[in-house]
């Protein structure tokens, strides 16, 4: 399963059995306890999956409306949660094992000394409306739009070598040839992107449309996929609904188990927590700060709560630096200082936001990557930026600023002040903004904290004017440095602070993405690990992003879920759950 970054909505995992990442999580040796509800971790190497039975229905929530339901444009989990389970890639991760392993690939095999891959498609495939899936449809996928100039798009950032694609040719039907620029470690991993379809896409991408197709207000059934559902019905603001795709290539084995899910679309966290408690909820995501909720409301049937360990999702603010955005240029000179951004980590309370927000289960976050990445990240890898307002202050001073009346001023005599925004339905970001606003305050900032509509939010990051000044927000985690390729290397579509940079704009940008091109041609793991943490280090010190913090993941479902195995990247053997009353 493919996974770039995407920009992370919410606190609480509501859209985990749609996750586009795998990999074995980090399990905490304690968890917390709530009176008469069980915590549990999961041990993948112990889990079971029996045969099970055709279960009518699941229920699950989503956080809010998607932005699209084109996975090729969507850029933002409320998006891609609506959309995973209408698609499948080549390959996809094994949990237990992490083996790549087939997809709607059969086999592969590799020549021309890792340069070229003969991919096999497995035989029968369809599509959703029972047209043959083909070798052309993976050939048109990668040419005709992930690589097409005129849609843009985070998948091809991680799908080129030294900024160079990938020649895509079908041999017949059944066979796809990869022919690569260089040696590419992630390449099976990469090419679990998702694979569209030519008979309904291609006039589309001819006419100039394809930006503007499969949008939310498009007939369900021109959403053609192969995944093991199939798109039934969408109402915004309130619920949609799936239906098992009865041309999945898993079907013969009557999978999935769960014939139908509906979504319902609820913004309002406290709502969902609610319905979860008293309704027909079949599981819930949840963030720490939920614990106490539930602890103060029984549920009407036994739930269990998994502890999933740290969330690979990092938190943080970042400035506009886009030379090219509506914002005072004098406010662009202070957003690109380093100095700047420094005083402002140092000013950060981290270990309140982690004790007040997150009821102590989260982590204050100094830099790109949490304990979850595995095997990147270790203990120290990063440098402490402890709160310390004297050391912030020192560090304006030595940038530029200057202080009157306990007031903060630039050299020009400009009052330090911007907004900050967030958005309105992630109830822990608005906690840690005003914590932010805060602390802010006592080094002479003045804060002016905004929380707004998330489609609106994100529309301000990755759209031109790009009139922001700062954001609190969360991007998802991956497996491989590559995947978040889309954020870290200075052309990609979500390098939040100056997005799609026609050069790179700083030395040091130039010098990440050298790294990121030798960590993406290096097969070598100890030597991948060294080049990846020598590109964090670059991040850290230049501290594009002022991270924050790491919570803990967390997950509740009712006691009727059977082969429920959920991680903090998604769930192992998904297509095997199924209700048990």
């Amino acid at each position: 399963m493919f996974s770039a970054f995407k920009i992370f909505k919410s606190p609480y995992l509501n859209g985990v059995l749609f996750s586009l990442a795998c990999f074995l999580p980090i399990y905490l040796s304690k968890s917390p306890r709530i009176s008469n509800i069980p915590i549990k971790t999961v041990n993948l190497t112990k889990a079971y999956v029996s045969i099970g039975k055709e279960s009518k229905i699941a229920y699950v929530v989503l956080a809010s409306d998607p932005k699209t339901l084109n996975p090729v444009l969507a850029q933002e989990t409320s998006s891609t949660d609506v959309i995973a389970p209408l698609f499948n890639g080549l390959t996809k991760l094994n949990l237990k094992d992490m083996s790549v392993k087939p997809e709607l690939a059969s086999s592969w095999k590799i020549l021309n000394n890792g340069k070229t891959y003969i991919v096999y498609l497995k035989k029968g495939l369809k599509w959703s409306d029972g047209k043959p899936l083909t070798a052309y449809d993976v050939a048109f996928t990668y040419n005709d739009i992930y690589y097409n100039p005129h849609i843009p798009n985070s998948i091809k950032d991680t799908l080129s070598v030294n900024g160079k694609p990938f020649k895509v040719k079908a041999l017949n039907k059944n066979t796809v040839e990869f022919d690569l620029p260089h040696k590419f470690a992630p390449f099976l991993q990469a090419i679990s992107a998702p694979i569209l379809p030519k008979h309904i896409l291609e006039q589309a991408v001819k006419q100039n449309t394809f930006n503007t197709f499969w949008s939310v207000s498009q007939k369900p059934s021109l959403i053609v996929g192969s995944g093991p559902y199939k798109l039934v019905k969408y109402v915004k603001g309130q619920y949609v609904e799936y239906e098992r795709n009865p041309y999945y290539y898993k079907s013969s084995k009557n999978l999935p188990y769960i014939k139908r899910i509906e979504a319902f679309i609820i913004q309002n966290k406290n709502i969902a927590l609610m319905q979860f408690l008293e309704g027909n909820i079949s599981y819930l995501g949840l963030s720490p700060e939920d614990l106490s909720y539930f602890a103060l409301n029984k549920p009407k049937t036994p739930i269990t709560v998994y502890d999933l360990g740290d969330t690979p999702t990092i938190t943080f603010i970042t400035f506009n630096q886009n030379p090219n955005a509506h914002i005072p240029k004098y406010k662009l000179r202070w957003f690109q200082n380093r100095l700047f951004r420094t005083a402002i980590s140092y000013a950060i309370d981290r270990k309140t936001i982690a004790s007040m927000v997150y009821n102590n289960m989260a982590s204050p976050l100094y830099g790109p990557i949490t304990p979850a990445n595995r095997p990147y990240y270790k203990k120290g890898l990063f440098k402490k930026f402890p709160f310390n307002l004297q050391k912030a202050k020192k560090l304006l001073i030595k940038a530029g600023f200057y202080y009157k009346h306990k007031k903060l001023y630039d050299r020009y005599g400009h009052r330090v002040e911007f907004s900050l925004i967030t958005n309105s339905d992630a109830q822990d970001r608005k906690y840690i903004g005003a914590i932010v606003k805060e602390d802010l305050e006592k080094i002479g900032i003045k804060i002016i904290f905004q929380p707004i509509d998330f489609n609106s939010l994100v529309s301000k990051l990755t759209t031109p004017p790009y009139q922001w000044e700062s954001v609190l927000i969360g991007l998802t985690g991956s497996i491989d440095p590559n995947d978040g390729k889309n954020v870290w290397y200075s052309s990609g579509s979500l390098h939040i602070w100056h997005p799609l940079e026609k050069k790179p704009a700083t030395i040091w940008e130039k010098e990440l993405d050298v790294l990121f091109d030798e960590g993406a041609k290096t097969t070598n793991i100890k030597k991948r690990i060294a080049i990846y943490r020598a590109a964090f280090y670059l991040i850290e010190y230049y501290q594009p992003m002022v991270f924050i913090v790491t919570p803990k993941s967390l997950i509740s479902s009712k006691y009727y879920m059977k082969n429920f195995y959920p991680t903090v990247w998604g769930f192992y053997k998904k297509d095997y759950m199924y209700i048990e009353r």
